[in-house]
């Protein structure tokens, strides 16, 4: 394609031909691309990488040129590429066993057309010539001409689906679909939506005929690798798991903690490994494994104590919404895990979890669809999602400022985190030791003007709970602010609300999309003691509030007690994860009136408040487990069993 006068951007591209064939010994993918360098910053093209699975075959590099002018320079001739392999992401314990080629283009000018063509092998080697997977165009990509190819032999044709915008230009032919655009427009997603509606220039291609073929196919290799011979050693550690413990709860339980303890996590892609699990015994022997190795190990063992159990693939990278649109492709799960039935009832075990996480009624993480692996086959399984029954994240202040307005107060703030959060937070903290946490945070904390001092430092993961909870203790100041007349105003903590952004799109296009905001529940608790010498009856509050706004509840409420105490609740919780247009519309109207004050107690010396009911009593941090399940922070016809 010629370049325009025009032509915007450090780079144009004059053609990128991109077209996987699908042979009997597997796929291919051909990669062709020519760029106009226009700027500076696109001389860094001219570092060139390719990656490709040993496994799956060898690449071929066709051609590498500059062509400068009538010139052209074959840059093949001088520089040759380099193979290295490169663990990217072994610090996240990670053995992919990719190898790259690299070259860096020697000579490369303003004004270069730039030229590459190979060919890489793009199967998977477990499932050799059964081919899936997808082509697609970026929403934005640069100025230029794009070509995607899909080919195949005689006998080979797969199932094709095409999002809409591809369907009205491709090209049908004998043995190929094709897909050309010059200079295509950016697609503008709607805003806040689904990820349903977050699709767009895909090409989906698959041999497998629905998921439960895909079902099949990966439950007979989880089969095989987690049957035990009879001479294995993990039939001693069941035998030994059924002599120590009653009940087959509690022996699944005890078979997912040896599992998370004793082996540690290594993602393994190595010969083909990215699909293939190893074998329970290989797992167990080297005592390091992926979800694969990890689930397998577990199968085997629930297996010798007599519990049914059953591998199920899941995605933790992607939503998952949209999935049972999409054709059946292996490539859209990234994780697995094992679904037992114990009791009567369902439990998902991870064994990649750290051991705080045992067997859950519910998945720890959100899935929109899972994909159980039986011999049968199974289709896919939508998971019901629904608000939180407890906070995934709270805050919990008690302020003691008895001593006076001037004095600083003695302060205990706890953090309570739950899910991802919290797991994180575990294995930072338990990664040093209970005086090295005291000595860093005491570091971070005093003189930052917001501590004093640091008194203490606890850290605690409940197992029953589910929840990292750390606890810091000290001495800080109460910004206490003078106003008219002696009087004081504070502003707590924890006690106010950002209003809400405004749900609108601009498209008439997007006028159907429901708008998206996904589950989430927080709590703040603040516990103020008030200055002594006060009269109890000076003492104000601000605004309390039980809103509910695009489909997301908000609620705040204070009391004062004859303890001359001050006690405040926030909570806020997401309870409909999609919201229709109409319904935004609607809250759009009454978002000005949304309160996003801040909780604000006042003390006026010369002014008798006026006597307000808060909604319920409000329990002080001191005197009711806040990090249990029955925290009262939401108004309680919200405050019901959700998931």
């Amino acid at each position: 394609m010629p370049v325009p006068d025009d032509a915007q951007g450090p780079f144009f591209v004059r053609q990128e031909n991109t077209i996987t064939r699908l042979s009997a010994t597997g796929q291919a993918n051909y990669f062709s691309r020519t760029l106009r360098i226009l700027q500076p910053q696109a001389l860094q093209l001219g570092n060139v990488a390719i990656t490709w699975n040993p496994a799956a075959g060898t690449p071929e590099v066709h051609s590498l040129r500059i062509r400068r002018g009538e010139r052209v320079i074959d840059v093949l001739d001088k520089t040759q590429f380099e193979i290295m392999r490169r663990e990217d992401q072994l610090e996240a314990a990670m053995l992919d066993g990719l190898l790259t080629a690299t070259l860096r283009v020697p000579d490369l000018r303003i004004g270069d057309d730039l030229e590459i063509t190979y060919t890489v092998p793009g199967h998977d080697p477990t499932l050799g010539a059964t081919s899936h997977g997808m082509m697609f165009l970026a929403d934005s990509p640069p100025e230029g001409r794009f070509r995607l190819e899909l080919a195949w032999e005689d006998g080979q044709e797969p199932k094709t689906r095409l999002t809409d915008d591809f369907s009205a230009i491709a090209n049908k032919q004998t043995n190929r679909l094709v897909v050309a655009m010059d200079n295509p427009d950016p697609v503008v997603m709607p805003a806040n939506a689904p990820a349903r509606f977050q699709w767009a220039r895909v090409i989906e291609y698959s041999d497998f005929s629905d998921w439960s073929a895909v079902s099949r196919r990966f439950f007979e290799m989880y089969a095989a690798a987690s049957a035990l011979p009879a001479d294995s050693a993990l039939k001693q550690e069941a035998a030994d798991i059924a002599a120590a413990h009653s009940g087959k709860l509690a022996r699944a339980r005890a078979a997912l903690e040896l599992v998370q303890q004793q082996v540690r996590y290594v993602y393994i892609g190595l010969d083909g490994g990215n699909y293939t699990p190893a074998s329970a015994d290989d797992t167990w022997d080297r005592r390091y494994g992926d979800c694969k190795g990890k689930t397998v190990m577990l199968l085997a063992l629930l297996s010798e104590l007599g519990i049914e159990a059953h591998p199920v693939l899941v995605s933790n990278s992607l939503s998952g919404d949209g999935f049972d649109s999409r054709l059946p492709n292996p490539g859209l799960f990234d994780h697995v895990l094992v679904r037992a039935r114990i009791d009567g009832k369902t439990y998902w075990l991870d064994g990649t979890l750290p051991d705080v996480i045992g067997a859950r009624t519910t998945p720890l993480f959100s899935y929109t669809w899972v994909l159980p692996l039986s011999a049968r086959g199974s289709d896919l399984e939508p998971v019901k999602e629904s608000p939180f029954d407890v906070p995934q994240e709270m805050e919990l202040y008690e302020i003691d400022a008895r001593a006076g307005f001037d004095e600083p107060a003695r302060w205990t703030h706890t953090t309570v985190l739950r899910g991802a959060a919290a797991l994180e937070q575990h294995m930072v903290v338990t990664s040093v030791s209970a005086g090295q946490l005291e000595a860093a945070v005491r570091n971070n904390l005093t003189g930052s003007g917001q501590w004093d001092s640091v008194e203490s430092v606890k850290y605690r993961f409940d197992r029953a709970k589910e929840a990292s909870i750390l606890t810091i203790t000290g001495v800080a100041p109460v910004k206490w602010e003078k106003v008219r007349m002696g009087g004081f105003i504070y502003r707590l903590p924890g006690g106010g609300f950002s209003p809400p952004e405004r749900r609108q799109r601009g498209s008439s296009a997007d006028k159907d999309v429901p708008f998206y905001q996904p589950f989430s529940y927080t709590c703040h608790v603040t516990s103020l003691r008030l200055p002594q010498d006060t009269d109890l009856r000076n003492w104000h509050f601000n605004s309390t509030f039980d809103t509910m706004l695009y489909g997301r509840a908000y609620f705040r409420d204070m009391e004062l007690k004859p303890d001359r105490s001050l006690r405040l609740v926030r909570g806020s919780r997401v309870e409909e994860a999609e919201i229709a247009p109409q319904k935004a519309a609607r809250d759009n109207q009454r978002l000005a009136d949304f309160d996003d004050s801040m909780a604000v107690v006042m003390y006026y010396p010369d002014e008798i408040a006026e006597k307000r009911n808060s909604r319920r009593s409000v329990p002080a941090t001191w005197e009711f487990d806040w990090t249990g399940r029955d925290a009262p922070c939401l108004p309680p016809d919200l405050l019901k069993p959700q998931r």
